[in-house]
């Protein structure tokens, strides 16, 4: 097993608290998708200034349905993005899934394992190199975005959106004069799917006992709510 086995993720299975290991897998590929049209980014600046006003690490959504009416490639982009995850033996997991669409102003270290423990994520990045790398410091990845930029991993598994060449997330890096806002579709994809859980390497109830006592997901550390420091990403 390659995930560090005192990192424990316990999320809802249906109406039961189930436990699993956290993968340090990433992976990542570089997909041939077609440039958004013009009058589609010009949409998602005026909606990140206006309405988002996104500062320094913010993540939020936006409008899809919307997005969908000015993007005659989006069925392109999503088909890509499918075959890529076949290539990983995916199957048919990405048409089923849950799929938002995303900006951020760089993002703070963080893990999504205590609202998203029963999900790997999947994201496709639609912006230009502007600099910027993910990284994931416990897996030791630092992964370029540029538009074509695939990702898969666990939600629990800590991350970031940082300067290329910086040590971590400093504010100062997303100043309001800097072009350095990302946008990227996202998947939730189950991690109790079989096809999800054998590209991550994942090993399911190695905690059931304390996974019967829960009443809500959780990522553990050492039997301890797991806690990333928001500018290293080492945990606390």
């Amino acid at each position: 097993m390659s995930h560090p086995p005192e990192l424990l993720s316990y999320f809802w299975s249906n109406d039961a608290i189930r436990s699993r290991s956290v993968s340090d897998v990433v992976l990542s590929g570089t997909l041939d998708v077609p440039v958004p049209p013009a009058r589609l980014t010009a949409d998602w600046e005026r909606e990140i200034s206006s309405r988002l006003g996104l500062e320094a690490g913010d993540v939020e959504p936006l409008p899809l349905p919307r997005a969908r009416v000015r993007w005659p490639d989006y069925g392109r982009c999503v088909q890509v993005v499918s075959d890529w995850t076949r290539t990983l033996g995916l199957h048919d997991v990405l048409a089923s899934s849950d799929v938002a669409l995303m900006a951020c102003r760089g993002a703070r270290y963080h893990h999504d394992g205590a609202r998203y423990g029963g999900a790997a994520f999947c994201n496709l990045f639609l912006s230009e190199d502007k600099g910027l790398d993910v990284h994931f410091p416990v897996a030791g990845r630092r992964i370029p975005l540029v538009r074509g930029t695939a990702l898969l991993f666990d939600t629990g598994q800590p991350h970031a959106v940082i300067r290329r060449g910086s040590s971590g997330f400093d504010e100062a890096d997303f100043a309001p004069e800097q072009d350095c806002t990302q946008v990227f579709l996202t998947w939730e994809l189950p991690i109790e799917n079989a096809d999800v859980a054998r590209a991550l390497r994942i090993a399911f109830d190695i905690d059931p006992s304390t996974a019967s006592q829960l009443d809500e997901e959780q990522l553990r550390r050492n039997g301890a709510v797991a806690d990333v420091c928001p500018d290293s990403g080492a945990y606390r």
